[in-house]
């Protein structure tokens, strides 16, 4: 198998773009990864996303990719796994220039959410879940997460305030990330008198739907390197899966395919989670995070909010997360969340992140969540 490195990246702004459309925003990222990398080389296109017959009235993604970047006639792939399209679609990306079957390829995540009404894109995540025996009762993508934060609260008998750092420290790195969705602190105060979207979920603990595409451009390593700059490698990635429905789970509050993905990526990589400088979890909510770390073996069980309550997770703690905004700051246009995280470790790495730069990172791990943890895409980063 052939190393997997990082040619290029490129991002748009995660925002209501009401002036672009999905082909637009999909093709601007795609557009900067080309122009980061100094290659118009691209053999296949793989985007991930989730929402876009709903949300853009357009399926047929990999094509329209293709036709809008003049690269037609090159194979071209949409990829949905719900709110893990992006890293499923990276995944699949790895395969194909690791296996020898192409040189380059071009992995972007897009999504387009802000233009049709609220309870139309609530009915499409809830699509995320079971259809049969859970969203057929009525319940929410939100409703789920809060159950789970419930759950978890009771059994290990945390208070809603103990997942308030999560938030700050998101809001905090998003205000020096100039294509995050807010740029606006957030005090312990603002996210106790927060609107209550669910109990016990405010609007703090939620990220936010908006609008916005990432790329990478993937190439054999030792055609990745460019003068003046790291070349960042694929150390790792792996994907496992879950049962639909979390009433299915044994423990509920146990990600397992977290686990599991995270357990062979260490291995891929022949790490341990100590070794990790940098963590971008899938912070859709703040209990996605906290349940992310204990299963990536960064927190005992039942014990994920003691590291924000520490100061763990912040740029100078000892395993930062969110560290340019995560989807709670950042933002989670869904289908591109995964490639977001995979370019925001790029740029750790590369040590092009400001005030955000993690001191001497190395190693980056990125962990992207479809549904309610049904779906988990571990990748790993580091500097060849």
């Amino acid at each position: 198998m052939e190393k997997v490195a990082i040619a290029g990246i490129g991002q748009t702004p995660v925002s209501e773009n009401w002036d672009k459309s999905l082909k637009e925003l999909a093709g601007d990222a795609a557009f900067a990864a080309l122009q980061d990398a100094g290659s118009e080389e691209v053999d296949a296109i793989f985007v991930g996303n989730m929402l876009s017959a709903t949300s853009a009235g357009q399926a047929h993604l990999g094509t329209m990719l293709a036709d809008w970047i003049d690269a037609r006639g090159v194979e071209a792939v949409k990829v949905e796994s719900a709110c893990s399209s992006g890293g499923s679609a990276l995944r699949l990306g790895i395969m194909a220039v690791a296996s020898g079957e192409f040189e380059s390829v071009l992995v972007v995540g897009a999504e387009k959410m802000t233009e049709v009404k609220g309870s139309e894109i609530t009915a499409a995540l809830a699509t995320a879940a079971d259809a049969d025996w859970e969203v057929s009762q009525g319940v929410s993508f939100v409703a789920l997460n809060a159950l789970l934060m419930r759950r978890y609260m009771y059994e290990y008998g945390w208070k809603h305030d103990d997942f308030a750092p999560f938030s700050v420290n998101a809001h905090e790195n998003a205000l020096h990330n100039p294509f995050a969705r807010f740029h606006q602190r957030v005090t312990l105060d603002a996210y106790r008198k927060a609107p209550m979207i669910c109990s016990p979920i405010n609007l703090m603990d939620a990220s936010p739907t908006c609008d916005g595409a990432a790329a990478v451009l993937l190439t054999r390593s030792e055609r990745a390197h460019k003068p003046g700059r790291p070349t960042v490698e694929i150390l790792a990635s792996a994907v496992a899966t879950d049962t639909l429905a979390i009433h299915d789970r044994k423990n509920p509050t146990w990600l397992r395919a977290a686990e599991l993905s995270t357990q062979k990526a260490y291995a891929q990589a022949g790490i341990q989670p100590q070794d990790v400088d940098v963590f971008e979890a899938h912070d859709a909510f703040s209990i996605m995070a906290v349940l992310s770390l204990e299963a990536c073996g960064f927190a005992a069980r039942g014990q994920g909010p003691r590291l924000g309550l520490d100061g763990e997770i912040g740029i100078q703690g000892r395993i930062p997360i969110a560290t340019r905004g995560g989807l709670k700051g950042r933002g989670h246009p869904v289908g591109a969340t995964g490639i977001y995280q995979v370019v925001e470790a790029a740029q750790q790495l590369r040590g092009e992140c400001g005030p955000t730069q993690v001191d001497g990172a190395r190693i980056a791990m990125t962990q992207n969540i479809g549904g309610s943890g049904a779906t988990i895409v571990t990748h790993i980063l580091g500097i060849a």
